[in-house]
């Protein structure tokens, strides 16, 4: 499940404190807390790299840095950046594969911006920047392997999906799109050039489907926390929550052109907060 995102990818360098990754994480206990500040400070740091403007050689080559340094993590010699991870990684068992499919999926973004990927593609990029997050935060929030691996599938997908709705203009800007070729298509739109794609009068027919399979994720991860202790699921409960609410107040607001930003005000993430927190 991703940590907090604006812009297509998982946007970590907002700063933690203003999100709604911080609101959900702080209410944890201190070890859980300083784990998942602990990934989010890894998501951060990859993702700023894939979404620098240095020359993708350059943004290649430092990400394949952090694989390698995470290998030397999970082999017992960590870097001084990752020092710190060692006793969450054995406290909680974390996988050194959901931290590399997380580096996988920023690079997904670098030796070319996306445009409209087949929905198999889009479902992988998903994985690997929402769920492999999920994947390793679940294990801090301690449930089930099963229904963990589950949760992580089902609300990354679904978080992910809401975010790529959400940013439809501001993807286009840094020259990306990922509403899938598919959809494009089958709504008689045949370009792939970001700044028309959001133009076109079709574009609503594209992004309803995606509203569609958002919320079928959203109501899988719903089933999964209904059946788990409630103190586990507190943090991705407070999660999707929010992003539910943001999902439907795009569908409010509709998908044609001009599309105004869509934020929850502070009343609204204050009840989830207050509701969700202390159950």
């Amino acid at each position: 499940m991703t940590l907090e995102t604006a812009a297509g990818n998982a946007d970590y360098g907002a700063s933690a404190s203003g999100s709604s990754f911080y609101a959900a994480m702080r209410i944890l206990p201190h070890e859980q807390r300083e784990a998942m500040f602990q990934i989010y400070s890894f998501c951060r740091q990859v993702d700023d790299i894939a979404d620098s403007d240095g020359p993708r050689p350059e943004r290649l080559a430092a990400l394949q840095q952090w694989r390698d340094d995470i290998d030397a993590l999970y082999q017992g010699h960590p870097p001084a950046r990752l020092r710190d991870y060692v006793a969450s990684v054995r406290r909680f068992d974390l996988k050194r594969e959901d931290f590399l499919a997380i580096v996988d999926g920023m690079e997904m973004d670098v030796p070319q911006d996306i445009r409209a990927p087949d929905l198999a593609t889009l479902d992988l990029y998903c994985d690997r920047v929402a769920s492999a997050v999920g994947r390793l935060s679940v294990r801090v929030f301690g449930l089930a392997e099963d229904d963990g691996i589950l949760l992580a599938h089902h609300l990354g997908r679904a978080l992910q999906l809401t975010n790529i709705l959400r940013d439809i203009d501001e993807d286009a800007g840094i020259g990306r799109l990922y509403l899938p070729l598919e959809g494009l298509l089958h709504a008689g739109i045949t370009s792939t050039d970001p700044h028309k794609v959001i133009s076109e009068p079709a574009l609503p027919k594209v992004c309803m489907p995606l509203v569609a399979r958002a919320r079928a994720h959203f109501e899988k991860a719903d089933e999964i926390m209904r059946r788990n202790p409630r103190r586990a699921v507190r943090a991705p409960r407070i999660m999707s929550k929010y992003y539910r609410a943001i999902l439907e107040l795009l569908v409010a607001r509709g998908f044609a052109a001009p599309r105004a930003p869509v934020r929850l005000n502070k009343l609204a993430r204050l009840f989830i907060i207050l509701r969700y927190a202390f159950i």
